[in-house]
């Protein structure tokens, strides 16, 4: 293939990555978006294999290679539930951290290009920033995986002093980069990005080990903007424009979509990154006690019950959280859905925007159960409208309806915007216990005078209610 067609193909590539980026902007288009983001990449990966800069002797390799990685993608597709999926996104972002890191050695060992002047100066300035970032990003990512599958725990591990060293490990990795810059022998220069990838690695791990598992979701698509960022670094070491703006388009979505969430939850991007939210720790009242603890007692229900409450309500409103991921209960949610609509009463599903374990999971989970799009709406679209619903119904959620984040400024979840459906005329919680979700924070909703729990695994109370509808 020649250089003129290969860069017609990357031109191609580049308007599918583009077409898909739109695509996945509305659930509606999802699928069609998805399609060209494969054939963007197919088309991608044929025109590199097959482009002027891979000889033939080289073509065989790499196709064992995509065997092999094809392989393995396939199978953790098949295997891997809807649950799993936001730890397997952040397993797949430690990945392309690994790839930059790897690349970038390479790129420096490597002797068949000789740069000099400016032309080395930029060179290894691309070198350096991209295994920094892709550092960052392998480390990051693969403690953001431990703590979504739960073997490390939700809590933010908070050092003293953490933002001193984070200074201190900035201006080590600056000073090594000037030495790794004016460095006129290989094993000089070596030893400084050697130094500066074990700063990296550091300080990713601290990065993700300090946020709470209550903005795990924001986590999670700074991770996808961080892989963005060290895809386009890498693809300034191989001088490959279609992985550059593959990775601009990647990191700068991430970055928008970090920002949006941000906003969602009245939290500052920086704080975020700093950490410390959903330590867990009660904060003092003005009188000098403890903040404010729920009052009243928790109201359990049957699932009997809760099937007549359902069937004499006019609307209903649905607030899916992560235990029903947990407990793929949603397709039985759909099945209540469409039993009550046939009764002629109206279903709507309120989405929080960090509702899971990473950004569009109850969106997903929906979709997969083929609940209607136009009856799944957005925080800011349905909260007005809790004061009119005779029947919201949360389904393994806690933090997005604590109405601790407008009620109590003394909570660590002030000021969070969440679904208000203790304003409706009835609210029911479905939970396996009281436990505290997952910032470590108490819900006064449990207590209120209009709600009742039913306890229980979410997917066996809800084929309860769903007989008892259907009798």
């Amino acid at each position: 293939m020649s250089q003129s067609l290969a860069t017609v193909a990357y031109l191609g590539a580049a308007i599918l990555f583009i077409l898909s980026l739109g695509g996945l902007s509305n659930p509606e288009t999802s699928r069609r978006g998805n399609v060209f983001g494969m054939i963007g990449m197919a088309l991608a990966v044929l025109a590199t294999v097959f482009g002027p800069r891979v000889s033939p002797s080289g073509i065989a390799w790499i196709v064992i290679a995509l065997v092999i990685g094809g392989g393995i993608g396939l199978y953790a597709a098949r295997i891997v539930k809807m649950t799993q999926m936001p730890e397997l996104v952040a397993l797949m972002h430690s990945l392309v951290g690994l790839a930059a890191c790897l690349v970038g050695f390479a790129s420096y060992v490597d002797t068949s290009v000789q740069f000099t002047g400016a032309e080395k100066a930029i060179h290894e300035v691309e070198i350096y920033v991209g295994i920094l970032i892709g550092a960052v990003t392998f480390s990051g990512s693969l403690i953001a995986f431990g703590k979504l599958n739960g073997r490390i725990g939700g809590k933010p591990l908070l050092l003293p002093a953490r933002h001193w060293l984070n200074l201190v490990a900035l201006l080590v990795v600056i000073w090594f980069g000037k030495q790794f810059l004016g460095a006129h022998e290989a094993g000089a220069g070596m030893t400084a990005l050697v130094v500066m990838t074990a700063i990296a690695l550091l300080f990713g791990v601290h990065m993700v080990m300090a946020i709470g598992g209550a903005d795990m979701p924001v986590v999670v698509s700074m991770l996808n903007s961080y892989s963005g960022w060290a895809a386009a670094a890498t693809g300034f070491m191989l001088n490959n424009d279609l992985l550059i703006v593959t990775g601009a388009l990647v990191g700068s979505s991430g970055a928008i979509l970090s920002y949006i969430m941000c906003q969602a939850m009245n939290r500052n991007f920086i704080s975020v990154i700093a950490g410390g939210f959903g330590s867990g720790a009660p904060k003092k009242a003005a009188g000098g006690g403890a903040a404010a603890e729920p009052q009243g007692e928790a109201v359990p229900v049957s699932a009997a019950e809760t099937a007549e409450m359902l069937r004499e309500a006019k609307s209903v409103i649905i607030v899916p959280g992560y235990g029903m991921a947990v407990a793929q209960a949603q397709h039985t949610v759909y099945e209540i859905t469409k039993a009550l609509r046939e009764k002629g009463v109206e279903v709507r599903f309120a989405i929080h925007p960090v509702a899971g374990r990473m950004p569009g999971h109850m969106n997903v989970l929906l979709a997969e159960a083929k609940v209607p799009y136009d009856i799944v709406m957005e925080m800011d679209e349905i909260n007005e409208d809790f004061p009119d619903a005779d029947v919201a119904m949360v389904i393994g959620a806690n933090d997005i309806v604590n109405p601790s984040a407008l009620e109590d400024p003394d909570s660590p979840i002030a000021g969070m915007p969440v679904l208000e459906v203790w304003k409706a005329k009835h609210s029911i919680v479905m939970k396996r216990s009281m436990a505290a979700g997952y910032a470590g924070v108490d819900n006064p909703l449990f207590y209120k005078d209009n709600n009742r729990m039913l306890f229980g695994d979410a997917k066996k109370m809800l084929d309860e209610v769903l007989a008892a509808l259907r009798s």
